[in-house]
């Protein structure tokens, strides 16, 4: 597999060279997870990528189902400077119709072994599934991103036997009825208290505090103007006492205040993640790494901290 490889740049349809994908790009010994935790531990705000590997997600869908494919946009994704890869088998858009644990696990687990078998990147694991949470962690995954939140039958205890990170996501209905009418009397204060709930039931059952991260699940049962609230008032779920995860990357919200088609929602979105990292984010789930990594730059810097490219 001597000398460079070339992909193809989705958005031009030129070839791109990128490394030998048998040369893994982080030194060798790494523990992803613990390197994961360590940087948990610390202050930096860490950028997550996106690999859908699903025909149907809202804004990539069918674009990464085939491994290489995929592989070749993660390792791109590593290269512009990502610190978690999120893999995701399972659309969530609203409306998506749900598909069985050995479907999910046949879409991501290539894609998994792929990865980890030429970068140290962690690599995140998007799914509800009890069953594919396994597969995913046997496969080398790191980390749980549930947007259900560990409520489905089982996953609590399977989260707490794999032993890796969990990200807890607050959703309103699921992700069929989720946008049909979103109601709240106090969506900061209904989200944080579910939140902390859904921490507390995990601590009970054995899971580290570390271990654990939130999400207020923008865009998951909640209109624009919930979304921006949250966003407004991050802070309170900061103050929660646990890494919070924000992933406002191309959604609706984004397009209803700038009124543009989905491809030209790259400006908002980094605008909006360069916000949650002002108010506290500690992860920042986008499509768009680069650019994510330049805005979080300048965050740093306007902050006072040494800015990390």
């Amino acid at each position: 597999m001597g000398g460079p490889q070339a992909s193809i740049d989705l958005s031009t349809g030129a070839p791109v060279a990128r490394p030998d994908v048998s040369v893994p790009r982080t030194a060798p010994g790494v523990n992803p997870t613990q390197s994961l935790r360590a940087r948990l531990a610390g202050h930096d705000t860490l950028v997550m990528g996106i690999l859908n590997v699903t025909p149907d997600s809202f804004s990539d869908g069918g674009a990464f189902v085939q491994r290489d494919r995929a592989l070749d946009h993660a390792l791109r994704m590593v290269d512009e400077g990502a610190d978690i890869i999120d893999i995701g088998g399972e659309s969530t858009r609203p409306g998506a119709v749900a598909i069985s644990a050995e479907e999910e696990l046949d879409r991501v687990i290539p894609v998994i072994k792929a990865l980890r078998g030429t970068s140290a990147v962690p690599v995140s694991i998007d799914t509800s599934k009890p069953q594919v949470m396994r597969g995913a962690v046997q496969a080398g995954a790191n980390l749980i991103n549930d947007v259900a939140a560990l409520q489905a039958d089982g996953a609590v205890s399977t989260a707490v036997e794999l032993g890796v990170p969990v990200c807890l996501m607050h959703m309103q209905g699921t992700p069929r009825t989720m946008q049909s009418a979103p109601r709240y009397a106090d969506v900061v204060a209904e989200v944080a208290e579910f939140l902390a709930e859904r921490a507390r039931d995990c601590l009970a059952a054995g899971m580290r505090q570390a271990d654990i991260l939130l999400d207020p699940g923008f865009g998951f049962g909640k209109t624009p103007a919930h979304n921006w609230r949250l966003l407004r008032e991050l802070r309170a779920l900061v103050d929660l006492g646990y890494p919070v995860l924000v992933g406002v990357s191309r959604k609706s919200t984004v397009a209803a205040a700038l009124g543009t088609r989905t491809e030209d929602r790259l400006i908002g979105s980094v605008t909006a993640a360069a916000l949650a990292a002002h108010e506290g984010a500690r992860l920042l789930r986008v499509h768009d790494v680069a650019q994510t990594k330049q805005a979080l730059a300048i965050v740093e810097a306007f902050n006072g901290r040494q800015p990390r490219v």
